[in-house]
């Protein structure tokens, strides 16, 4: 979804994509905390390092919206000058950061952001390299206009060389005809065309060169046919011609597969409701989470059951799960989006293979929840997933594979969440859901005092806004040899514990997050996931 290039924004929401983790403020950095730092509910905050400040925000920012502590405007100039310092004082690790942003923890508009800001910064000071972080960021066809979209609201016409080649060079990886066909729509003030006249990407192959030169000509109206060399336009232009009354029954997969048709354009194509013979035309050619989007659809059409069987087929399947790289919180915003039952398995199913990773951890783990009132901030854009929604799923994952867990709820007040054996993940969610979301304050430092008992480590899911609590540091009951993870959900810019010794920051939720936690205690604490 468009968030930088667009004249009327979709009516299209996606998760932003939060993934993934990383790891502790440097020792130098754990000073003692000045009078004046103190968390939003007034306990005692602690700093953390421009560069792990800037990591947490990033994996946690859904770029132009707000929290239940800070406003979308303050975040969106916290994340930009973090990123103007940090691309400055630490470009190799920066450079590193911004492909792994979009690669790793798969946030797109958060690393167009990083990318052009920190090019910016790096150009002022006559630093090196941010063309190939300009490249690196940009890894759909949409987003060379993204970015060039954003640079010109943000600084004009003028395009340094590092950001032009960058774009460029991103150019001429993603711009196919399929690509042309998906994503260079009329309501993008930043057209294909445009894009190829500002930053003058040199053509892979010949063909290439062609598709240049349609983008410019579809961008400025000029109704030339498509050449030979590029036959997918050719074969779209041939149905567009077809006559909107015979639309309907054009119904052969092969024949929209061989157009480069996706479920998108066949709708606004064929000018008519995408009954059950529209969708089940085009589902072969659907991708893992366009199936996913549209079950509710298939629904209201009614599809065939042997499709519906083919589709719940792909959704369940393990390897499917894994090259989606779908994050465990979409499956659960569609199980709660579907009506028909017979989603619901094959849903319960993906949302366990999305967590194959979490680690089978020894010992005792007390694992504890943050329900508080400003974990309702929106972790999906559509406001369907909760902060709350995603520390759930990870918690409870975590437990279910640990050897003994006590998981806790917590706000003001605490309850220990009682697990029941062979429970599937969606059920405990239900069952948490039901009972275990208390929202009120945050009292963090009183729910680990009432609830550590000797654990093995404690594993803490928050946005770390703690109630003031009296005490140094939310974890000063947990002794000094045990660790504490904590797992920012919000990425706000003061911690309830320092970061150092045994107290641990992660940003950012998936499956991969916490496998750093075996490898923190095996040693390895200082490495970041890129």
């Amino acid at each position: 979804m468009a968030r930088f290039n667009f004249k009327v924004r979709a009516n299209r929401h996606e998760l932003d994509d939060v993934s993934l983790v990383r790891r502790l403020v440097p020792p130098a950095y754990a000073e003692r905390v000045p009078r004046q730092w103190v968390t939003e509910e007034r306990a005692p905050a602690f700093p953390r390092s421009p560069r792990l400040e800037l990591f947490l925000l990033a994996v946690s920012h859904m770029v132009g919206s707000d929290t239940f502590y800070e406003r979308s405007a303050d975040r969106d100039a916290r994340f930009r000058e973090l990123v103007r310092t940090v691309a400055v004082t630490e470009a190799d690790w920066f450079a590193r950061f911004v492909p792994w942003l979009r690669t790793g923890a798969m946030l797109r508009s958060a690393s167009i952001v990083a990318a052009l800001e920190g090019a910016h910064a790096q150009v002022e000071a006559g630093i090196p390299g941010s063309r190939a972080v300009v490249d690196s960021a940009l890894q759909r066809a949409d987003e060379p206009g993204e970015a060039l979209a954003y640079w010109l609201a943000r600084y004009g016409r003028r395009l340094p060389k590092p950001v032009k080649r960058g774009v460029a060079d991103a150019v001429r990886r993603l711009y196919t005809e399929r690509s042309l066909l998906k994503y260079d729509t009329e309501t993008a003030p930043v057209r294909f065309g445009d894009v190829v006249e500002l930053t003058h990407p040199v053509a892979v192959a010949p063909w290439q060169g062609d598709l240049f030169r349609h983008a410019v000509d579809r961008r400025h109206g000029r109704d030339r046919p498509a050449p030979d060399s590029l036959p997918t336009v050719r074969a779209r232009a041939e149905l567009a011609a077809t006559p909107v009354a015979d639309r309907p029954a054009v119904t052969d997969p092969a024949v929209l597969a061989k157009a480069g048709m996706t479920w998108e354009a066949l709708a606004g194509w064929r000018q008519s409701t995408m009954d059950a013979a529209a969708w089940e035309s085009i589902i072969p050619s659907m991708g893992y989470l366009a199936l996913l989007r549209n079950l509710r659809n298939f629904d209201a059409a009614g599809i065939s059951d042997n499709v519906a069987a083919a589709v719940a087929a792909r959704l369940s399947d393990p390897g499917e799960v894994a090259r989606s790289r779908v994050l465990p919180m979409r499956f659960l915003s569609a199980h709660r989006a579907v009506g028909h039952p017979r989603w619901a398995y094959p849903l319960e199913l993906a949302l366990q293979h999305a967590l194959a990773d979490v680690p089978a951890l020894d010992g005792r783990v007390l694992v504890l929840i943050d329900t508080s009132g400003s974990m309702q901030s929106q972790f999906s854009r559509d406001g369907s997933l909760r902060y709350w929604d995603a520390a759930a799923v990870f918690g409870l994952a975590l437990a279910a594979r640990a050897a003994e867990p006590t998981v806790v709820s917590f706000s003001s007040g605490a309850a220990v969440f009682p697990r029941e054996p062979g429970e599937s993940l969606l059920s405990a969610l239900r069952r948490f859901k039901d009972g275990y979301f208390f929202g009120a304050g945050t009292e963090t430092e009183q729910a680990l005092r009432r609830h550590y008992d000797g654990h093995d480590r404690v594993v803490i899911l928050t946005d770390e806004q703690a109630r003031w609590h009296g005490a140094r540091d939310v974890a000063h009951s947990v002794p000094a040899r045990v660790p504490v993870y904590t797992w920012n959900l919000a990425g706000y810019r003061l911690g309830h514990t320092p970061a150092a010794g045994n107290r641990h920051t992660f940003g950012g939720l998936s499956d991969a997050a916490f496998a750093m936690i075996p490898l923190v205690e095996a040693g390895d604490s200082d490495r970041w996931p890129f």
